[in-house]
């Protein structure tokens, strides 16, 4: 099996970086600095049209895999944007592909082209303060009224809501008790965002400030009927279709950040002297690099095994939960070994890696923790029994 990329997927991680080298190590301090989005960032993948890399041609898209969408991220992970450059255009990559799959031809036109495009940007709300990653206990109701639904209730830790046009919403819209299993009753909403009617309340974080994270009220939120996805009560089936490819995604991203943390420290330790000699020639700095950069290479390889099996339509759960997972693990380690080549500068935000270090727990532990993927694999590989 060969996972040297092909001669047009090199093109794709050629291209994709030379967007990036417009926003170099200064653009990303500042935003750091003053939690700015990357408008203009954003607005450059947009004009190249890489923000559909994967959404069909029929509806404003390149049409292109989940493998070459890994392989842009990466891109531009490593190329200094870290997590806030990723984060920053993570949704449109693939959050609406339950809309592709269970929508209507009105709304893939009406929804995806506008995110594909880059013209709209959407935040995709569903872990709320009490349920955390148990998605079958939500409180969050929409109710019928008329012919559409009045919403109430909150969510939290949902990103990019500071600057949204649309939401993409599972809530329950039958009650827990009236349904014969916690899985139904839940339904898919992607509707535009009323700022009068969902209050925004922004989370302030240790990392990736210029992509805001939010906690979410709503009160008597109307939702349309064309802006229900599918049947009503079968969401959270449908949020299962974007949840390999997120998780591959985001491994991607984490293999790009630690590969831009080893290399900036092994830039460091070439150019730091230390007792007349530079700190890269002593074995306590190369070997802890050296290790980190193999784990990174064997977590690349699991991405890219299980994107592949994603766009084969081959089983692709175990991949991407092992993939989130290695490399989840070794770009934190990454990250803490650049800031430690760094000694004392490490911890000074104008070399950088500190900022790399913020930023890595959140593909450790978003959009699953570390635990839930080993979880995963061990009742769906091993076949051992159900831990929770």
């Amino acid at each position: 099996m060969d996972f040297t990329l092909s001669e047009d997927q090199e093109a794709i991680r050629s291209a994709v970086a030379a967007v990036c080298a417009r926003f170099g190590d200064d653009y990303w301090l500042d935003r750091d600095h003053t939690g700015e989005f990357p408008h203009d960032f954003y607005d450059a993948l947009a004009t190249e049209g890489w923000l559909g890399i994967c959404t069909a041609e029929a509806y404003g898209g390149s049409g292109l895999g989940i493998t070459e969408a890994a392989i842009m991220m990466r891109t531009i992970a490593e190329s200094g944007a870290g997590m806030t450059g990723a984060s920053a255009v993570h949704i449109n990559i693939f959050g609406l592909n339950p809309v592709a799959v269970f929508g209507t031809e009105d709304q893939k036109q009406r929804m995806i082209r506008p995110m594909a495009e880059g013209r709209e940007k959407a935040c995709f709300a569903v872990t709320e303060p009490n349920t955390g990653l148990n998605t079958t206990q939500l409180k969050l109701r929409a109710v019928r009224d008329g012919n559409g639904w009045l919403v109430n209730g909150q969510k939290v830790w949902i990103s990019t809501a500071q600057e949204a046009d649309r939401i993409l919403l599972l809530a329950r819209t039958t009650p827990l008790e009236e349904v014969t299993k916690p899985t139904h009753g839940l339904s898919l909403f992607y509707a535009p965002f009323d700022r009068e009617r969902i209050k925004v309340r922004e989370i302030e974080k240790m990392g990736r400030k210029a992509v805001d994270s939010n906690e979410l009220f709503f009160e008597d939120f109307r939702i349309s009927p064309d802006d229900l996805i599918g049947e009503e009560g079968r969401g959270f089936d449908y949020i299962l279709h974007g949840m390999n490819p997120e998780r591959v995604l985001i491994a991607a991203e984490a293999v790009g950040l630690g590969m831009l943390a080893v290399a900036r420290a092994a830039r460091y330790a070439n150019e730091r002297i230390v007792f007349n000699r530079p700190i890269g020639k002593n074995q306590a700095i190369q070997h802890p690099l050296a290790k980190c950069w193999a784990e990174l290479e064997a977590a690349w390889m699991m991405v890219l095994a299980a994107a592949t099996a994603y766009d084969t339509g081959k089983p692709a759960g175990a991949g991407a939960n092992a993939a989130k997972y290695l490399a989840g693990e070794a770009a934190f380690n990454a990250c803490q070994t650049a800031i430690m080549a760094h000694g004392g500068f490490g911890y000074a935000k104008e070399y950088h890696v500190e900022r790399y270090l913020r930023e890595v727990f959140i593909p450790r532990i978003a959009p699953i923790s570390p635990q839930l993927c080993l979880s995963y694999l061990a009742e769906r590989v091993l076949g051992l029994p159900k831990s929770y």
